[in-house]
């Protein structure tokens, strides 16, 4: 019901992100991911993008496949990298290499246990930080779930509901 919610609500123009989301939200569509991970990305781009329609329906489509815990979770997910795609967009940016040398000093000590296993936890921060646009964020998390055995197309597939839900927040906006 939630998807079919925000499919009623895009302008006519956005006929191929009405497509793509109910599209990207399913076990076939994103290939390489559980339901439990669909779910968790889609809260945690839901949340990043501040679309609040978006953020209501994502949330009523999690329900079904993530524990209050693991929702806990996703929101983390959001919080912490907004925060750190900010800083390491910013040192990766800056012609001075100085800053790369200093200490972040930003806590981030839900991460040692955010409610999410550790790959839906990292294919939730990968989708935020490609929204974000912190490449050095990206790389980061791309190596942690290769590491952790997650497929190329898995993490594309993160990626993939991270720019169609991207996308239907702008459509929502116009």
């Amino acid at each position: 019901m939630a998807i079919e919610t925000i499919k009623g609500m895009l302008p006519a123009y956005a006929k191929d992100m009405r497509l793509n989301f109910s599209t990207v939200l399913t076990e076939a569509g994103a290939p390489g991911l559980t339901e439990k991970q669909i779910a968790a990305i889609a809260v945690s781009v839901a949340l990043s993008t501040k679309c609040q329609v978006l953020v209501e329906q994502m949330e009523k489509f999690a329900q079904d496949f993530l524990t209050e815990e693991e929702y806990q979770g996703a929101q983390i997910a959001t919080s912490i990298m907004s925060m750190n795609n900010i800083y390491y967009r910013f040192t990766h940016l800056v012609s001075n290499d100085e800053y790369t040398k200093l200490p972040a000093r930003l806590r981030m000590n839900q991460m040692a246990n955010p409610g999410l296993d550790k790959t839906t936890f990292e294919l939730a921060s990968i989708a935020v930080s490609a929204v974000n646009g912190c490449g050095m964020c990206v790389d980061s998390h791309e190596k942690n779930l290769r590491d952790l055995g997650v497929s190329s197309q898995g993490i594309q597939s993160a990626v993939r509901i991270a720019a169609v839900l991207f996308s239907v927040s702008v459509s929502l906006a116009n």
